[in-house]
């Protein structure tokens, strides 16, 4: 049996206009999802996911995987703890070539399902780490992110960014633009996440900032100005010490900029009531900054802050179910057993 485990991600600016080209700079936070594989003498997959509803479950299906099993749970859980694994399994199959491979396969998860903090990607590296590696051809960070984000791609129909799969394959702070990933180097960010318990939908949420910058000249200005946003955030970063905690100045322009990214992001109806008052909660705390995370539409917010304010602060927020402290996680995908 071979464990991998892979972390999520928080987005300190640049989600959906990264979708038409812009920049963005996610950032892998110390919340994992662990995928454990074990080679079946067939060709079938049984995938089980203890924790990805109240009493998990647990599914079989045949090794071509087009036969979409009958599960009792909402379709979003099936798409998590099904489609994205058995998307993993063909690119590790594909990687080996070993087309008949089976495996027996279990999902855990710390990351919030659909919350914006790359639950999906985070199996689907985990998934690819683990399953290569018990079949004996294991793959480096960067080829397990190109492959996790085909599977990505095939899942949600083309539009799935780089950015989620390879920060949370390679770790640390990321920079994408396009099809140019690499890493940067960031100081040790004092992530603050508050999550409303929901979950906004990503197709629905993607199309209608696509339908808005298509039928207006200010959308589309929009989506440009969050790049430009990026980059502005790309150079406070570059000046900070990237081995010690940031000065207050650096975490205060960074705040600003996220301030304004939410604000961006608001303008182009991603985000939703619960977030927004978990963004104002955050800011009234005296927080950096605050901003959505994700698609959006519900889910998680990030705010910067050092001190334990923030956090309380979303504790008592009605509209939020949790709130933690997110560690900047140095490292991507790893193997855990093998």
């Amino acid at each position: 049996m071979t464990v991998s485990s892979a972390p999520g991600k928080v987005y300190l600016f640049g989600e959906h206009a990264v979708v038409y080209g812009e920049p963005a700079v996610p950032c892998a936070v110390e919340r994992r999802a662990t995928v454990s594989v074990d080679a079946r003498e067939d060709d079938r997959v049984r995938v089980t996911a203890p924790d990805l509803s109240l009493d998990g479950f647990t599914v079989e299906y045949g090794g071509d995987g087009d036969d979409r099993p009958d599960v009792n749970v909402a379709q979003g859980l099936v798409e998590a703890g099904i489609a994205y694994v058995a998307a993993a399994v063909e690119q590790a199959r594909d990687a080996a070539d070993a087309p008949s491979a089976g495996f027996d396969v279990t999902v855990e998860s710390d990351i919030p399902l659909g919350a914006g903090l790359g639950s999906s990607a985070a199996v689907v590296v985990a998934g690819i780490d683990a399953a290569t590696r018990e079949l004996g051809a294991p793959l480096d960070p960067e080829e397990v992110a190109e492959r996790a984000y085909r599977a990505e791609h095939d899942v949600q129909d083309g539009q799935a960014s780089r950015a989620d799969t390879f920060c949370c394959a390679v770790g640390g702070a990321v920079r994408v633009e396009g099809d140019d990933c690499r890493r940067i180097d960031a100081p040790n960010l004092p992530f603050v996440v508050g999550f409303d318990g929901g979950a906004g939908d990503t197709g629905k949420l993607v199309a209608g900032v696509r339908s808005l910058r298509e039928e207006y000249d200010f959308a589309a200005d929009t989506v440009g100005s969050i790049g430009d946003l990026v980059r502005k955030g790309e150079s406070v970063l570059a000046e900070a010490d990237p081995t010690d905690d940031p000065p207050e100045s650096v975490l205060a322009e960074l705040g600003r900029l996220m301030d304004f990214d939410h604000g961006l992001l608001e303008a182009l109806g991603v985000s939703s009531r619960s977030l927004d008052n978990m963004v104002w909660s955050a800011r009234e705390a005296g927080a950096h900054g605050a901003k959505l995370t994700g698609a959006g539409g519900g889910g998680c917010i990030v705010a910067l802050d050092r001190t334990e304010e923030t956090e309380t602060a979303l504790r008592f927020t009605p509209e939020c179910e949790d709130a933690f402290r997110a560690e900047l996680a140095r490292g991507g995908v790893r193997v855990e057993e093998e």
